[in-house]
């Protein structure tokens, strides 16, 4: 049941990513492995750019996990393509100049960072700035979809394969034929070579597996966690990271469904030890798959996918 690809998230400023991969064992445990990483690009300093060089020479698949600046958005969304392909444009030139290579560009697709922490914040203030947003965004969104669309093809003519890193209420919205939710949040669907689902149990505990075990059936790729690590969320969204007891269950469940497994994050996996346990995991070991709560998971689904289909008639 090992997974065919195992790749981790890496999401760091400059100085706090070159220690980690000076953090001895790293690096060999990757290889161990035979492991990627997905690569956060924050900046293009030069510091980042050896940590690729040192990742190329070590024979380790690197991601480029393209991300904008906050006032940006961070993430990419419908209100950000202008900026989406400013930022691919800056990270092809910088690839050129610094020789680096990757195995694929990975697209973020979230809302914007700065609504989702007023929402996590205070969500009933938040209120009358989702349904302005969800009345503007109609026309907006189809734009977006297009400029999304044509860099996507840009990416794939440059030789690279392009990942697309989405929430799993994607899914449901893709079934029941609406665009409400990325209406009210601004995302998007996104085509991709490879879509990786955003699995982190950690958020919605107690029933992460449960939610994992539902929307894991049919995916080509997933990601598990999280372990520690990215940018700060307040209120509804903070979590405490998985343990290893969580983070072993959650990968024996998805491997299940998929060989093809991303985890967030590495600076996560590291700071609690995780990296080298890995290394003799038993993917194999027994786990109970969360059969009565993933049935109720999927009821609420259902009806989800029928609110969403009524919306759809609606608002088109």
């Amino acid at each position: 049941m090992k997974p065919n690809f195992l790749t981790f998230f890496c999401e760091l400023h400059p100085q706090p990513l070159v220690e980690l991969f000076d953090t001895r064992g790293v690096v060999e445990d990757l290889q161990a492995l035979r492991a990627g990483v997905s690569l956060g690009l924050l900046d293009f300093s030069p510091e980042r750019a050896e940590v690729v060089r040192r990742l190329n020479r070590e024979n380790i698949p690197v991601t480029a996990w393209l991300l904008l600046p906050v006032d940006q958005g961070y993430w990419f969304h419908a209100g950000n393509v202008l900026q989406a392909r400013a930022r691919y444009e800056a990270f092809r030139t910088w690839t050129a100049e610094q020789e680096l290579q990757w195995a694929g560009v990975g697209l973020d697709i979230e809302p914007d960072i700065q609504e989702l922490r007023a929402w996590a914040e205070s969500p009933l203030r938040s209120l009358p700035g989702m349904l302005a947003r969800f009345i503007l965004r109609g026309g907006r969104t189809r734009e977006a979809r297009a400029g999304y669309h044509a860099l996507v093809e840009r990416i794939r003519t440059d030789g690279y394969r392009v990942d697309a890193y989405q929430f799993p209420l994607i899914v449901d919205e893709r079934q029941a034929r609406s665009s409400l939710l990325r209406r009210v949040a601004g995302v998007l669907d996104v085509p991709a070579d490879r879509e990786v689902l955003m699995l982190y149990t950690s958020f919605v505990r107690p029933r992460g597996p449960a939610l994992l075990w539902s929307y894991a059936p049919g995916t080509g790729a997933l990601g598990v966690g999280s372990t520690g690590g990215g940018v700060e969320l307040p209120g509804v969204l903070a979590s405490p990271p998985l343990d290893w007891t969580e983070l072993s269950r959650d990968l024996r469940l998805a491997v299940r469904w998929t060989h093809d497994l991303h985890v967030f994050s590495l600076e996560g996996c590291v700071k609690q030890g995780f990296l080298s346990r890995l290394r003799v995991f038993d993917w194999d070991a027994p786990v109970e798959p969360p059969w009565v709560e993933s049935r109720r998971v999927d009821a609420v689904r259902r009806a989800l996918r029928g609110i969403l289909r009524v919306s759809g008639q609606v608002f088109r």
